[in-house]
């Protein structure tokens, strides 16, 4: 992150200050009587977005291009989708668990675009197609679906784990009613499965397209060696067992063969691997799946 030019670090870091104030006041606001400090939590994050809007601008007018192309980039995007999907949906959910356990969500992916934070490269060729925004974009939106449906599934499982041990008054009012709960989860997943759906379709139509796998190595292959080689990369092969998880979330909950809890836990499994697909097999260097030059 150091790498960063002055304006960006300055920025990020003051976005990144001001998740840290809105996290400290989700956990505030479950203390007894803390309900008042709920009404600061919308301006926090409202500010905090139009920061990361500024560090895409930054990175924009560098780049002269869409700034999807590098993960710093993508994550800071990321943020703002669930920046976005908080301020949304808090209109309609007022229960302070909601709210607490979104603004870590935020922080959480901040903090890890900090952590693969990079100067503006050249975005390649590529980037500039229509298959790469559409894939792009497809991949963001339904990284962040996916993390909203967790969010719902482990306010779900804490809702039914407090109930059970007969603590009622510990989620009375602070966590929505479990049957809402399931709906937004199942909203989520339905939601990250056809955006995963349509990234996967639109990642191979851009190798076939333009006849490269997801190297920089600039070497023409054929198209069958060209997919071969894109379906073997860690972070597809993850993004594609998560895919799988997912339909089977939706198959076995249309038959219905699946309860809300056990559809929490899987959820929770797809999330970890869309999260090993963003991070995980980034920093192992296991993926070359890179847009820029």
């Amino acid at each position: 992150m150091l790498g960063l030019p002055m304006p960006e670090i300055i920025v990020f870091l003051s976005a990144v200050l001001i998740h840290l104030v809105a996290a400290i006041v989700g956990i505030l606001q479950l203390l007894a009587g803390g309900r008042k400090y709920k009404r600061f939590l919308s301006p926090l994050v409202s500010v905090a977005v139009a920061l990361e809007v500024v560090i895409l601008i930054f990175r924009a007018v560098a780049l002269k291009a869409i700034p999807l192309t590098g993960l710093f980039e993508s994550m800071i995007v990321l943020t703002i989708v669930f920046g976005l999907i908080y301020l949304f949906f808090s209109i309609a959910i007022g229960q302070v668990w909601f709210g607490s356990v979104m603004a870590w969500v935020i922080l959480t992916m901040i903090v890890m675009a900090g952590i693969v934070a990079k100067p503006a490269a050249e975005p390649d060729a590529i980037a500039a197609t229509p298959w790469a925004i559409a894939h792009g974009i497809a991949m963001i939106l339904g990284g962040a679906s996916i993390t909203f449906a967790t969010a719902s599934a482990f306010l779900s499982l804490l809702g039914s784990r407090k109930l059970k041990r007969k603590e009622v008054m510990q989620v009375l009012g602070k966590v929505p009613n479990i049957e809402k709960l399931e709906r937004m989860n199942l909203l989520g997943v339905k939601a990250g499965f056809v955006l995963l759906t349509i990234g996967l379709i639109s990642g191979l139509g851009l190798a076939s397209m333009l006849g490269t796998g997801p190297t920089k190595s600039g070497m023409i292959q054929s198209r069958s060696s060209t997919w071969v080689a894109w379906l073997a990369d860690g972070k597809v092969v993850s993004i594609i067992v998560a895919w799988i998880l997912l339909g089977i979330i939706l198959v076995s909950n249309r038959m219905l063969l699946l309860k809300g809890k056990m559809r929490a836990y899987l959820t929770v499994v797809a999330f970890v691997l869309v999260l090993f697909a963003i991070l995980g097999v980034t920093i192992l260097g296991a993926t070359q799946h890179d847009f820029t030059r």
